[in-house]
């Protein structure tokens, strides 16, 4: 099982992102999946999740209004637009998914498989 995200990068405040989280080895359309962020010397927290048919979705306040998850079951992928970027979402963002999860579920616990994360820097 691999997850990969991908789309990071260096961005100004206001700007926008969108990055991409793509598997193998699991079946995507199978498993919800959520996007979680670590900025360093901080804890890892929950951004956005989707669930398996991207029939319901769960944001955290910090991404409510900004950010939209959204999902492609047919290309294994799922997406996280990124909008009004401040200098406090800069971190490294991973993807994470599980067939049980609660989507809802803020906690790394439940989320069986992680990708490699993908760097996002918000600086003018």
């Amino acid at each position: 099982v691999q997850l990969q995200a991908s789309g990071g990068g260096l961005v100004q405040p206001g700007g926008s992102l969108r990055l991409s989280c793509e598997a193998s080895g699991i079946s995507f359309s199978s498993n919800s999946v959520a996007w979680f962020r670590q900025a360093p010397e901080k804890e890892r927290e929950f951004v956005a999740a989707i669930s398996w048919s991207g029939g319901r979705k769960f944001y955290a306040n910090s991404a409510k209004g900004r950010f939209s998850i959204s999902r492609d079951n047919a290309k294994n992928a799922v997406y996280l637009q990124m909008n009004s970027l401040k200098s406090e979402d800069a971190a490294v963002y991973y993807c994470a998914a599980d067939p049980r999860a609660p989507i809802t579920s803020s906690l790394r616990d439940p989320w069986r498989y992680w990708g490699h994360g993908t760097l996002v820097t918000v600086s003018s």
